[in-house]
């Protein structure tokens, strides 16, 4: 049994989705996901940056203890805005020292990467991956909130990928 934590790093919210998965390869007729947690690290939009980088160092870590993943997939920055970027930037840069902190390997996959993983098309919208991670998972509604769903996606990329 393998455990993987995918995070969908933000610094407001930062999404996560833990899963255990048993045999073989995605794909494989001995293959099994399932869900062990999933949902959110928010930080308040009126606090100091740095309280809020402590914030998620500390549930991170929460996480990280709670779970003890395997390994742990990351979905890639993403440039859309400049100010975005540098504050999920900067809280990845929590992320990757948590990750360090607990020896735990990692993979990074580009929210194209994720899409083609879980749709097989490499520009798909969010209802589609929601729609996938549903599915794959055998849930019985889409996740929420969406940060949360992408957690879960980053998760099966990974296995999906191993």
């Amino acid at each position: 049994m393998q455990k993987i934590l995918g995070l969908d790093p933000g610094l407001a919210t930062l999404g996560f989705g833990a899963i255990a998965c048993s045999g073989l390869a995605a794909g494989s007729t001995e293959a099994q996901v399932s869900v062990l947690d999933y949902g959110v690290v928010q930080t308040p939009a009126g606090k100091e940056i740095g309280q809020r980088l402590i914030i998620i160092h500390d549930d991170l870590h929460t996480l990280m203890k709670q779970w003890q993943p395997d390994l742990v997939a990351i979905e890639k920055l993403f440039f859309y805005r400049m100010g975005n970027t540098i504050a999920v930037a900067q809280a990845r840069g929590v992320v990757m020292l948590v990750l360090a902190q607990y020896s735990v390997p990692y993979v990074e996959f580009t929210p194209a990467q994720i899409k083609q993983a879980l749709t097989g098309y490499g520009n798909a919208d969010k209802h589609q991956v929601q729609t996938a991670v549903t599915r794959e998972l055998h849930l019985d509604q889409i996740p929420k909130p969406d940060d949360a769903a992408d957690g879960l996606a980053v998760a099966l990329t990974a296995w999906y990928q191993n």
